[in-house]
């Protein structure tokens, strides 16, 4: 983007609604880049306003070890977010961390070095699959091949995830759910985490399909559905593969046009998870492309009233704090 982005932002601007209901917000990165920053003190600035009182760290490759064995380099961005997250603070009171699964039994070490870093916060690993056959559709930042889940050595590595106790965090494209059913099949004793509503696409060849894309995007999410050891995550459409193209626009979207844009996607994860296995999610600062943060919320929180008062609490915060065993809300 050409223009300042923050000044965009600036565009769209909303009085936070409900500002004391209790949220809690279950994916988010950090990180220190060059050129580039998201730190505490960013996604802070970003919740002002908002009541969240926890906050849940995904893997995003930020401050890997430089030296090493190379299977325990992303450790380091463990120990980095314990560093600069102190824990007297409610920000990030668990993480979620990468390990590659295909070490297959190699990768217990490895699991064990991350439960060391994390000091009580460590919850489990994200292995990312996204991939498509397009080179118009960004693959895994993991730099994962085809199917993924469905390989004999991530398998392997995936049995001891499930003995050293961890949740599993699976972001896949809507191309890939029924892979992920799969998985989550041969493990029902894993809490399976899908980020991002199950990443319906909407550029390269799925532009202008959205119809047809849901359609197929809805029979995935039944059979990930089928599998009571999947939790979705609501969430994640503010990207630019999700072709809403609202960073395109003179201005963000205000919370409504954003509800109304997202909710067939949340609506129908809801009917088919149920109130009790889904949860909101800021994706940020990734979705910052699409609006500030106040908005994003302000938009989960309109969604979430129509279910009434006892399902919006699971929405919002309770349902995080459950699968990620958060401290109590202070």
């Amino acid at each position: 983007m050409t223009r300042n982005h923050g000044a965009w932002l600036a565009r769209t601007t909303e009085a936070p609604l409900e500002p004391d209901r209790p949220l809690v917000d279950p994916h988010h990165h950090l990180w220190d880049w060059p050129g580039h920053r998201y730190l505490p003190d960013d996604f802070v600035a970003d919740t002002r306003g908002h009541n969240v009182c926890h906050s849940v760290f995904i893997e995003c490759m930020a401050g890997y070890r430089a030296q090493g064995p190379q299977e325990l380099r992303p450790v380091g961005e463990t120990e980095w977010v314990v560093a600069v997250t102190p824990g007297q603070r409610p920000l990030v009171a668990a993480i979620v961390g990468f390990a590659d699964l295909t070490l297959g039994g190699d990768i217990a070490p490895v699991l064990r070095a991350h439960r060391e870093a994390g000091a009580g916060r460590f919850r489990g690993i994200r292995h990312s699959c996204t991939w498509d056959f397009s080179e118009e559709v960004p693959n895994s930042h993991s730099k994962a091949p085809p199917h993924l889940y469905l390989r004999d050595d991530f398998r392997e590595g995936f049995t001891q995830l499930a003995q050293q106790g961890f949740l599993f965090e699976a972001w896949c494209y809507h191309t890939q759910l029924f892979e992920l059913a799969s998985l989550a099949k041969a493990f029902p004793q894993v809490t399976i985490v899908a980020d991002h509503a199950g990443g319906p696409l909407g550029i390269g060849p799925y532009a202008g399909r959205r119809e047809e894309v849901f359609e197929h995007w809805c029979r995935g999410i039944d059979e990930l559905a089928s599998r009571p050891n999947v939790v979705m995550k609501l969430g994640g459409l503010g990207m630019e593969i999700n072709g809403f193209d609202w960073h395109r626009r003179e201005r963000p979207p205000s919370s409504r046009e954003m509800a109304e844009a997202i909710r067939p996607y949340v609506s129908y994860c809801i009917r088919r998870f149920g109130v009790e296995r889904c949860m909101f999610e800021s994706n940020f600062p990734v979705d910052n492309l699409s609006g500030p943060y106040t908005v994003l919320w302000n938009a989960f929180k309109r969604l979430a009233g129509q279910y009434g008062n006892a399902a919006a609490d699971l929405l919002l915060a309770d349902n995080a704090s459950r699968v990620y065993d958060l401290p109590a809300r202070r």
